[in-house]
């Protein structure tokens, strides 16, 4: 592994995961993770849940959640410590975590001296057996830039975010299983039709127009390039593509600067490898750092107060009722 003062080449992945195929899922990892390393990357992100795929999990009985599960130290987690070991270069990847009885939907970033980094999803909600996770993930890397994870919904939440930054992060690993959700909302989310991807080799230009569309690419821009930017951090945004079990995936796999730009990103509606060079000099003076600087945390206690009107993650993101007029902090 290279240090680079200045510099970081990173890649993130987009890809089709199947159903519960972890030998399957980890084969294509090692395939994309090659061809990322041969053009000269350092690490390489995954999508969340990519060693299992996502949505299926919604519908399947706890037992099989258990049958799929593994700690944190079984074996596909130790099959991307020798992968990261073998091929020189930091891998993160997405699987399902089981603690005893708590089960999780956690991500492993490995690095190639054996140092591995889990987070936990702090706002889960695919299944009632499924647990959050209750703590921020930042760490040092061997190229001298702090990192922390975020999975999909974790990134929603505009706290967390700004948590991790307070906690040091330059760099947000970001895996995603978004995009082609049906919302309620006049302005959110709405479906990818799935004929436009099975009818892809004929009309590939549609399902392209979609996935790059309000309901893809379009949704993504309203918020996630804030992120990035409000905190003067780089973010490393994986997603799935195709099929997850009734929903399309839309991809959009980008790497985004601490301004908020977009310096790589894959318009494809397919397996996808996005390389970039982060400059990290962009850090000290990018335009969320120096916002920073003016913070007045004394101001800032509501921020941890409840209305009242929380809900656990389950709840929030499958309730069809709409968010009332009152949701307000008393003071």
């Amino acid at each position: 592994m290279t240090d680079s003062a200045a510099g970081l080449r990173v890649s993130v992945v987009q890809f089709e995961a199947v159903p519960s195929d972890k030998a399957g899922n980890l084969a294509t990892v090692r395939r994309l993770a090659e061809e990322a390393v041969a053009g000269g990357t350092q690490l390489v992100i995954f999508p969340e849940m990519c060693l299992l795929a996502y949505w299926h999990l919604t519908k399947t009985t706890v037992k099989h959640l258990r049958e799929l599960a593994e700690p944190a130290d079984g074996p596909l987690v130790r099959a991307l410590i020798d992968l990261a070991a073998e091929l020189g270069v930091g891998i993160g990847a997405g699987f399902l975590e089981s603690d005893g009885d708590p089960l999780y939907n956690s991500y492993a970033v490995c690095f190639p001296d054996g140092t591995v980094h889990v987070h936990r999803k702090l706002h889960a909600f695919e299944h009632a057996a499924i647990s959050s996770g209750d703590r921020f993930t930042v760490f040092d890397t061997p190229w001298g830039v702090r990192m922390a994870i975020l999975i999909c919904w974790d990134n929603n939440l505009v706290e967390n975010v700004r948590a991790v930054t307070l906690l040091g992060a330059k760099v947000l690993i970001a895996p995603h299983q978004t995009g082609g959700t049906s919302s309620r909302s006049p302005h959110g989310m709405k479906v990818i039709p799935s004929e436009l991807w099975h009818n892809r080799a004929n009309d590939p230009e549609a399902l392209r127009d979609a996935v790059n569309g309000p309901y893809g690419r379009g949704w993504l821009m309203r918020w996630l390039p804030s992120r990035a930017h409000d905190n003067g951090i780089f973010l490393l945004f994986s997603n799935g593509i195709g099929p997850d079990d009734d929903e399309i995936r839309t991809g959009n796999a980008m790497i985004i600067d601490p301004y908020g730009r977009i310096i790589a990103e894959t318009p494809v509606a397919d397996e996808s490898v996005v390389t970039a060079d982060l400059d990290l000099d962009l850090l000290p003076l990018s335009t969320g750092r120096r916002w920073l600087l003016g913070r007045r945390p004394e101001l800032y206690g509501v921020l941890t107060q409840r209305s009242g009107l929380e809900r656990d993650a389950r709840a929030a993101r499958h309730s069809d009722a709409p968010v009332p007029d009152d949701f307000q902090i008393e003071h």
